[in-house]
């Protein structure tokens, strides 16, 4: 997952979630993300965690969302300096906005941390070019689905 500047890059604008008014949009982008990147994930698993991601998981973080023209296309979700979430929609993958959330929550939020599926390898990937390193392994998911998770720390 190479991200390199897109001319758009320039009208992408980082700004703190409003709340529930923007999580019907964030959970579309989630999924696409999902169906790009995680071919692992069963699809019980996959509506499993789809169905808490606007009643739990979103308001458990602090949720930053990229925006270009206007409209959402990725976000993060921060929780005591892990990064808890990170996805871009699918269809603008590659361009650089990934790389801009992952910044800007390690500037604003002191992100260190954060678990990735180690079935995910172009995550893994993007994590290691951008500093972080492997100190720990974990079988399953934070769930206890048989999804091993790689810990990351910034180097």
């Amino acid at each position: 997952m190479d991200e390199t500047p897109h001319e758009n890059a320039a009208e992408l604008r980082i700004r703190p979630s409003q709340g529930p008014t923007d999580y019907a949009p964030l959970a579309a982008i989630w999924r696409s993300a999902v169906t790009a990147t995680h071919d692992f994930l069963a699809e019980t698993d996959r509506e499993e965690i789809e169905s808490t991601l606007e009643s739990d998981d979103f308001p458990a973080v602090w949720l930053d969302v990229a925006e270009l023209d206007g409209r959402q296309v990725g976000f993060s979700g921060v929780l005591n300096g892990n990064l808890e979430m990170l996805f871009v929609d699918a269809g603008r993958r590659g361009v650089g906005i990934g790389t801009k959330l992952l910044t800007h929550a390690i500037e604003e939020h002191e992100v260190r941390t954060v678990d990735v599926n180690e079935q995910n390898a172009q995550a893994v990937e993007f994590y290691m070019r951008r500093g972080f390193q492997v100190v720990g392994r974990s079988e399953t998911d934070d769930a206890g689905r048989p999804y091993p998770l790689l810990h990351l720390s910034l180097s």
